[in-house]
């Protein structure tokens, strides 16, 4: 945090925020982050110690995209609160950057860990299915953010990469029908097992909640989906949908349609391998591999039409 935090300031908001006399912090940057600057802190004060995640939006292009970030995830971890899965409670906020030196949200740290390699990965996807479940089932009556693709779906291009571009074709006009009627929830948007955290063997937390809105179920299945396709194959995304069917039960109606949205959201260029499954241990990917497993993917939701 050199260079972006001022001690005495810091100290000063934390101890707003914490309802006590902060004098001691300890930071230390959090493996995984992607898209902003995450630090796990210990403070102390007043014969008092707290675990914290401080979260700075230290990406100026993603700021001036959405200058609401701070208010976003704040209002998204007031919601998610409703939840039946455990998730970070807000603390404190800081807008304007002026005390951590860009803006800021700071929440309670939850025990555990990301686990991309768990021994059985039945029960682990099973258990992430059902806390998608219980995180659809939170009410989103007059939640302000609203769902939006994040790519324009009418200027989709055939990728340049592609071995099979009438497939992406095909994709491509289907995605720019009208959307199919789905019931509206809550949802968390950027659901994949990088947000989930888990202690001795149990899922202990869902976490980044930053893109959260009012939306579409189909578009947190869609997107878990095809991380799980792109990390191991498709059997381990199919599972996952099955689990997501049995726990959500009569209130979800899958459509392929919404899978293949999300799988146009990760046309940003030629397939790589994601940073954050490197970071927390996996080996053996490659660029060429993730390229296979995308179009692998695409080839089974086309089946499903």
């Amino acid at each position: 945090m050199k260079g972006l935090l001022n001690a005495k300031r810091l100290q000063d908001w934390l101890s707003r925020g914490l309802g006590f006399a902060v004098w001691a912090v300890e930071a230390t940057p959090v493996t995984g982050a992607t898209s902003s600057s995450l630090y796990r802190l210990l403070v102390r004060g007043a014969g008092q110690e707290h675990r914290l995640i401080l979260r700075l939006f230290t990406n100026e292009s993603w700021r001036a995209e959405e200058p609401d970030l701070v208010r976003h995830e704040a209002a998204c971890l007031r919601r998610a609160q409703g939840s039946e899965v455990p998730v970070p409670r807000l603390v404190a906020t800081d807008e304007s950057g002026d005390a951590c030196g860009a803006p800021a949200v700071l929440m309670t740290e939850l025990p555990g860990r990301v686990d991309l390699m768990p021994p059985d990965r039945t029960a682990w996807l099973r258990a992430m299915a059902e806390a998608l479940a219980a995180i659809h089932r939170v009410d989103a009556h007059g939640f302000a953010w609203q769902y939006r693709p994040y790519k324009d779906l009418s200027a989709l291009e055939v990728p340049a990469w592609s071995r099979r571009p009438d497939a992406w074709a095909r994709a491509i006009r289907l995605v720019q029908a009208p959307p199919p009627a789905s019931r509206r929830c809550f949802i968390h948007r950027d659901f994949h097992p990088c947000n989930v955290i888990w202690e001795g063997g149990r899922l202990s937390g869902v976490v980044d909640w930053v893109n959260g809105c009012q939306g579409p179920g189909g578009v947190d299945v869609g997107h878990c989906r095809v991380n799980l396709a792109l990390l191991t194959g498709v059997p381990e995304a199919d599972a996952f949908l099955a689990f997501y069917r049995e726990a959500a039960g009569a209130s979800f109606s899958y459509h392929p349609y919404w899978d293949l949205v999300a799988l146009m959201d990760f046309l940003t260029g030629p397939p790589a391998v994601y940073p954050g499954w490197t970071a927390f241990g996996v080996t053996g990917l490659t660029d060429r591999l993730v390229a296979e497993r995308t179009e692998a993917y695409l080839e089974s939701l086309l089946k499903q039409y």
